[in-house]
């Protein structure tokens, strides 16, 4: 099987991770458990590097350092008894503090970038020019596309939901044969899927064969086939099923 690497831009580091997971486990940032987030970052770190996906260094560096602020965590605290009038009372910083801090810093940013981008696609809607009598190049107006608000967060979490159910479908025992097969090959049969279908296909029906490498060689095709904009995908409700269908010409 030929090895096929594949790096997205999607992540813009570990700090938007660990907001999107703050966001999603709808966490306090300022008491954040760093037991229960530094787990699920984990997996994240792991499904991707089963992906064989290209992980920036920094996304490493973070977790060895939510794995510290964890062991800190779990270390005994001793107290000291303290005179009632002794001035120089010291107190024990939070080892979370720092984290907090850099996460408020850069969602403010991140806000900050978001309004930017929003005033410069306002202000690209406006041109410095005389009225013209455009009625001879009137067209009828055709309806916008609602706009598919799905990350890559939710293309690895329907990822991972469906790794949990086929290895509680897989059974106890079974004869392993080994079927090589390439990423350009099984976007042409996802392909051919979709436009025999003329509609709509479920995100876990394209995996119909239970082999691992089967399953991870689907789901890079679907990546790269949205990348390449040959195909779209569509969910109706928060953390409900993802829809595939083909694109069609001029969408």
């Amino acid at each position: 099987m030929i090895h096929y690497n594949v790096k997205i831009d999607a992540f813009e580091g570990p700090l938007d991770l660990l907001l999107h997971l703050i966001n999603r486990l709808e966490i306090d940032i300022y008491d954040i458990p760093v037991a229960q987030i530094t787990e699920q970052y984990l997996i994240y770190i792991k499904t991707m590097t089963e992906l064989k996906l290209d992980i920036a260094s920094e996304f490493l560096v973070m977790a060895a350092s939510l794995l510290a602020i964890k062991s800190k965590m779990l270390l005994p605290k001793h107290e000291e008894e303290l005179d009632e009038f002794d001035a120089d009372m010291t107190y024990e910083e939070d080892p979370r503090d720092e984290l907090v801090e850099r996460l408020i810093e850069y969602r403010k940013y991140k806000e900050a970038a978001h309004d930017l981008k929003s005033l410069e696609e306002e202000r690209g809607l406006m041109y410095t020019k005389p009225p013209s009598d455009l009625s001879d190049f009137a067209k009828e107006k055709q309806p916008e596309k609602t706009e598919i608000n799905i990350t890559l967060y939710d293309m690895l979490a329907a990822f991972q939901k469906l790794l949990r159910r086929k290895k509680l479908q897989r059974p106890m025992a079974t004869k392993i044969s080994r079927q090589e097969i390439s990423i350009e090959t099984r976007m042409t049969e996802i392909m051919r899927e979709l436009n025999h279908l003329k509609g709509k296909k479920n995100f876990n029906d394209l995996f119909t064969i239970p082999a691992k490498e089967h399953i991870v060689v689907t789901f890079l095709a679907v990546l790269e086939l949205i990348k390449r904009k040959e195909i779209d995908v569509e969910q109706y409700e928060n953390f409900g099923d993802i829809f595939v269908h083909t694109v069609e010409e001029g969408e």
